[in-house]
């Protein structure tokens, strides 16, 4: 009961302060990784690439997948809704005076400081993954080309994740190891 409670704190926390979208959540998700051991940065890393594949926003997703393999179905539903509650009150608190204060200059500066803020963490997330990820040859040269494909073609992220699937599977059953 206590892990579910602690489910409930974590990501309502996450829904509060990952602010930017899906994608702002990854930092505090892989703290969890390393404060709790809910799931490991393997896990972590399947739960990125289902949530960017499957339908609904991204946090939310994996929230879902994060609370699902921390505490079953219950906890799924728990962690979704801990996660998006925080918005909620949010959207519904400011809707009234955000016209009035949309010109302000402290909320234009507070906003504009948020994007490298998040960027940030997004990169500190990035190099985790890398150093806990990328751990063999193959996985280093399969890494450095999607890199360097990604910044040549400028495609959705979707075609690189599709192309690293088919890339580990062919290796895998080349007997190349990638982890």
């Amino acid at each position: 009961m206590m892990t579910l409670v602690h489910l409930i704190i974590e990501f309502f926390k996450i829904g509060v302060f990952s602010v930017g979208g899906g994608y702002a959540t990854m930092p505090f998700l892989y703290q969890l990784v390393h404060t709790y051991g809910w799931y490991s940065t393997e896990q972590l890393t399947n739960m990125i690439a289902i949530s960017m594949i499957t339908p609904g926003p991204v946090g939310a997703n994996m929230a879902t997948f994060a609370g699902f393999q921390t505490y079953g179905i219950i906890g799924g539903i728990v962690a979704t809704l801990a996660l998006i509650f925080p918005s909620f009150l949010f959207v519904v608190a400011i809707s009234k005076v955000l016209k009035t204060f949309k010109d302000n200059f402290w909320v234009k500066a507070v906003l504009y400081s948020l994007k490298p803020a998040g960027c940030g963490l997004l990169a500190a997330v990035g190099a985790g993954f890398f150093k806990d990820n990328v751990t063999s040859m193959p996985a280093l040269i399969l890494f450095i080309c999607l890199f360097a494909l990604s910044f040549k073609f400028k495609k959705n992220p979707l075609y690189y994740f599709f192309f690293a699937a088919i890339a580990g599977v062919v290796l895998q059953l080349c007997g190349i190891k990638l982890v």
